[in-house]
């Protein structure tokens, strides 16, 4: 089989690897069938990850299942599923608590796309090895679009996480969201659709801008902190003076969710914050117990990520296209 693979600044090729073979019952082999990038492969690819080449790319897709041990009783051959980002087995101590992203299983943070916890390959491949189909592997419903949900293995489900929970806490809460790609697009539109009463979207991209107007959302090129403006902040940027910006904007016991991959240091706001009584948090996301109720929001029709969606390619086009700056491309391939 081919993986995608990441070689150097903006360069990735198709390398030949061996197919996957199931190691025991309890796992399947699956194919992706619709598979895009996530915010920080952007980064990656422009050479700001901390990961040195080579290495197969890809965590976010919708896969077709091709094999399955004989211990498997969730998913079966044909059937469509979301490939969560991080490996995990469900079983153990932080499985059962959620926190899947920290699974004792594996090596820490086991993941597909970056060799962190081992080398697991990557999502833009011809094959993909699921270690534990049960625990891991989610149906997509039959009524919703492979495409369109293609993110739903990390991008879609972490913006529900970072919004859904606090606003049903906080109905009518106003919502900052800072951002640069298709994580805050997302947020804005669950955010609307959950009932916050303001959603102002900040991104220096005039086309990211004019989509988060469609979902609702007030937008500016830029913005001084606006103090005690917002009761919920969502930053997704990965620039600490963005993350600080949204920090310094929140109101009294404010929440703030860092979805940024920061990948340099920088100083934030304590005194601020500390002032103000901010919860921050700053997670790589624990994104398979939510996939679920995400998927659940995006079958009603409140939403609409597949607006997100900003170019489809053919499957062969991964080399060529993937280097390119697209917001949110999606790689398909038929009959898989």
């Amino acid at each position: 089989m081919r993986e995608l693979t990441y070689v150097a600044r903006h360069t990735v090729e198709w390398r030949e690897a061996p197919d996957p073979k199931l190691r025991s019952d309890q796992e399947a082999i699956v194919a992706p069938v619709a598979t895009t990038s996530c915010d920080v492969d952007s980064a990656i690819l422009a050479g700001h990850g901390f990961l040195d080449p080579p290495f197969a790319l890809g965590h976010e897709c919708v896969a077709r299942v091709v094999e399955t041990g004989d211990a498997v009783t969730t998913v079966a051959p044909g059937d469509l599923v979301v490939v969560p980002w991080s490996v995990n087995c469900g079983s153990c101590e932080h499985c059962r608590a959620g926190l899947t992203a920290h699974c004792t299983a594996v090596p820490h943070m086991a993941m597909y796309g970056a060799p962190i916890g081992g080398n697991w390959g990557g999502l833009f491949s011809d094959l993909v090895r699921v270690p534990w189909a049960d625990a891991m592997l989610v149906t997509l419903p039959g009524d919703l679009d492979p495409v369109a949900m293609a993110s739903a293995s990390d991008n879609w489900s972490l913006s529900w996480r970072l919004v859904a929970p606090h606003l049903k806490q906080r109905p009518g809460a106003r919502v900052l969201v800072v951002a640069r790609g298709s994580i805050g697009l997302y947020v804005c539109d669950i955010a609307r659709a959950l009932g916050a009463s303001e959603v102002l979207y900040v991104d220096p991209d005039p086309a990211h801008r004019e989509l988060a107007r469609g979902f609702g959302a007030a937008t500016a090129e830029a913005l001084e902190p606006v103090r005690h403006g917002f009761d919920i902040a969502v930053e997704a940027t990965g620039r600490v003076e963005q993350l600080t910006l949204a920090a310094k904007s929140l109101a009294p016991e404010g929440i703030c969710e860092s979805a940024g991959n920061h990948f340099r240091p920088g100083e934030l706001p304590l005194l601020d914050m500390y002032l103000t009584g901010v919860t921050l948090r700053i997670a790589r996301d624990n994104v398979r117990g939510h996939i679920p109720d995400a998927l659940e929001l995006a079958r009603s029709g409140k939403v609409d990520p597949r607006r997100v969606v900003s170019h489809v390619f053919d499957w062969e086009q991964l080399p060529d296209a993937l280097p390119e700056k697209h917001l949110k491309p999606v790689f398909v391939r038929e009959g898989a």
